[in-house]
């Protein structure tokens, strides 16, 4: 990453980031924080992955969607002379993109963990991480403690931390942060600490009301009432499960794609208090669950459970099941709601 960034002329280092690493909530907290920056009268790059409609969701430059095919392809002849991975060459191209449209700050969502991740090549101000939870365990380790290594390996000297639980404050200290501010664990909570640790004055919450991102707690219909969101590991799920609108006399039937890697079954245990209907589906993602042996895990929790390996005919499977007086979860993984109603040809 840092032989490609030389490459394109050391983009990173023409602007002061706010890096944001954690389990959940990443991308949220990313354009939460983008929005309050924004209304303060700075210019603006923001970054984040997955997207679930669109490619473009990754690169913001000023608020809106950047010309994400431009952006890659002013990096893709140094990636691909250096066999960059996607990640890496569209993170390159985020970071060109914002050096090019000299924004003053820009607000970036690290991919997996921190250390190695393609991100950690940037000059941070402020290192946000909003959360600790037992996920990609193979690669990060197996406790909360090991990961939250991973994830704060990204500080760097002088920078200030902002914490929603204030356990790790150690660790950030250790890793040579000059600040370490623990706020309460809403994305909104972090963005606010992050904005005014960067801005050095206080900051109008009020700037962020209207931020919305798809697939999180998203409305997608009403007959029958149908919600998505990319809860995509334990917590998350629990995260999910106590804001869901209250559901019809039909209860819920649950659409799910999971990832091998995700502890699926214990997933699929905790969605089981929602009803006794699920049906199990699998998107691109070459981590995801086989549909069969997602449902075969389901039937250990639900009543009926169906096996639909087509993303489009499972939902309106679950639509079919759900019936005028239910309603239907969308849930599992990103990448499924991608599958569903995004983009989907690789750039």
């Amino acid at each position: 990453m840092r032989v490609l960034l030389r490459e394109l002329g050391e983009p990173q280092k023409r602007f002061p980031a706010v890096h944001v690493v954690g389990t959940n909530g990443k991308s949220t907290t990313t354009r939460l924080t983008e929005a309050l920056l924004l209304d303060a009268g700075l210019s603006v790059g923001s970054y984040l992955s997955p997207h679930v409609r669109g490619w473009g969701e990754r690169i913001r430059v000023g608020g809106v969607e950047a010309d994400f095919e431009a952006a890659v392809a002013a990096v893709r002849p140094a990636a691909e002379a250096l066999g960059a991975t996607q990640f890496e060459a569209i993170t390159a191209a985020a970071l060109l993109a914002f050096a090019t449209a000299e924004v003053d700050v820009a607000v970036v969502e690290a991919g997996l963990g921190g250390r190695h991740d393609a991100t950690n090549v940037l000059e941070s101000r402020v290192v946000v991480l909003t959360s600790v939870a037992l996920d990609h365990m193979d690669v990060l380790g197996d406790t909360r403690e090991a990961i939250a290594a991973e994830k704060l390996a990204v500080v760097q000297p002088g920078c200030t931390v902002v914490l929603g639980e204030p356990e790790w404050r150690e660790l950030a200290e250790e890793n040579g942060a000059a600040t370490v501010v623990v706020t309460g664990r809403s994305n909104l909570a972090l963005a606010i600490a992050a904005a005014e640790s960067f801005l050095g004055t206080p900051v109008d919450p009020h700037a962020a009301d209207g931020v919305e991102l798809p697939g999180r707690l998203e409305r997608r219909g009403d007959d029958p009432l149908e919600i998505w969101d990319g809860a995509h590991n334990l917590a998350g799920i629990g995260w999910l499960l106590p804001r869901l609108p209250t559901a019809p006399p039909g209860g819920w039937t649950v659409l799910c794609s999971i990832l091998r890697d995700k502890r699926p079954g214990m997933m699929l245990e905790a969605l089981s208090v929602l009803g006794p209907a699920l049906v199990a589906t699998e998107s691109r993602n070459g981590r995801a669950l086989p549909a069969a042996e997602l449902a075969a895990l389901a039937s250990a929790h639900f009543e009926r459970v169906e096996a639909e390996p087509e993303p489009t005919a499972a939902r309106h499977r679950a639509v079919e099941l759900a019936g005028p007086e239910g309603a239907v979860l969308v849930t599992g993984s990103l990448y499924l709601l991608a599958d569903l109603g995004g983009e989907h040809s690789d750039p």
